[in-house]
């Protein structure tokens, strides 16, 4: 496959830009529902997609507002931010996302309201400790989902209504991402994003109906990606809806916030999430064909195209 280098000095320069308009985003003003593009009918709703409002930063049609779950008020898992989208009507798809090892909810949030703006309500979480391991993980994105659930139940809640319970996503990274795979083995999901996943032992991801996009970081030195990310996508049955996608000369950080890849991984995340949880056939083409690697921050790029 065709490696390109990656320009540093811009990426750091588009890292601290992207960061600034993210975290901005939080803080907008409830907006009415715009009478030209009100939400669609059913589980598709927004405009029709394009490439460049997928990669920027501040990508999608909806505003975001969020709403803090402490740790005394989480049960199962460590507390987190719940992001939400205030006019994109009900009933939207629920996406837990997790963090790693030794690391804190800071390192995750950044897709929080990037998917937000796009028609889902996130919960990015921290851990009950940092050091809880894969399958632990499984079970407090579980617990994450669930309390998204039970908040959109409550008339209380500023979420109240807005949570399908029948749509449900996770995102991971490292053990976190191993906890996604994880859960798909037991839980049923719409899709998950396992990044630069890390699980070590016996696995049953041979038996994963989830749709999953696997994000690779090529030059993973905690969870190498031929020990880790290559043979997990490979295990996947070749029947479920899969992709692969391999950061450019990334470190095992590659899809954290603040880092200099979120353009790109927003693209591919928020279709991934858009064509398998809102069944929204629009996203399909960002995610078959040709030419991914044309992009110099992709090294590899597979997907089944099964769909």
């Amino acid at each position: 496959m065709k490696k390109v280098r990656f320009n540093t000095a811009a990426a750091v320069f588009t890292s601290a830009l992207l960061s600034s308009q993210v975290f901005a985003m939080t803080d907008d003003p409830v907006d009415p529902v715009d009478p030209v593009d009100p939400p669609n009918s059913g589980t598709v709703r927004g405009p029709d997609p394009t490439l460049s409002a997928l990669e920027s930063t501040r990508s999608g049609p909806y505003s975001v507002r969020t709403e803090n779950v402490s740790n005394l008020s989480a049960s199962g898992f460590g507390g987190g931010t719940i992001h939400y989208p205030t006019n994109a009507g009900e009933n939207m798809g629920a996406i837990a996302v997790i963090p790693g090892y030794v690391s804190y909810e800071s390192s995750i949030e950044w897709w929080g309201p990037r998917l937000a703006s796009w028609g889902f309500v996130v919960i990015t979480i921290d851990t009950n400790t940092i050091y809880d391991q894969p399958d632990s993980r499984a079970d407090q994105l579980s617990a994450a989902l669930d309390h998204l659930i039970d908040e959109s139940g409550s008339s209380s809640s500023p979420i109240s209504g807005l949570v399908d319970a029948s749509r449900l996503g996770v995102i991971g990274w490292s053990m976190g991402g191993g906890g996604t795979l994880k859960l798909a083995t037991e839980r049923n999901l719409k899709a998950i994003i396992p990044q630069a996943p890390w699980y070590s032992g016996f696995n049953s991801f041979d038996r994963i109906t989830t749709p999953t996009m696997i994000i690779a970081c090529e030059s993973d030195a905690i969870a190498p990606v031929g020990q880790h990310a290559s043979p997990f996508y490979n295990d996947i049955p070749n029947s479920t809806a899969k992709a692969f996608l391999e950061i450019n000369g990334g470190s095992h950080y590659c899809a954290n916030s603040g880092y200099s890849d979120e353009d790109i991984l927003g693209k591919y995340g928020i279709s991934w999430m858009k064509r398998f949880m809102d069944n929204d056939t629009r996203y399909s083409q960002f995610l078959c064909g040709p030419n991914h690697e044309s992009d110099r921050s992709i090294s590899e790029y597979r997907d089944t195209c099964n769909y």
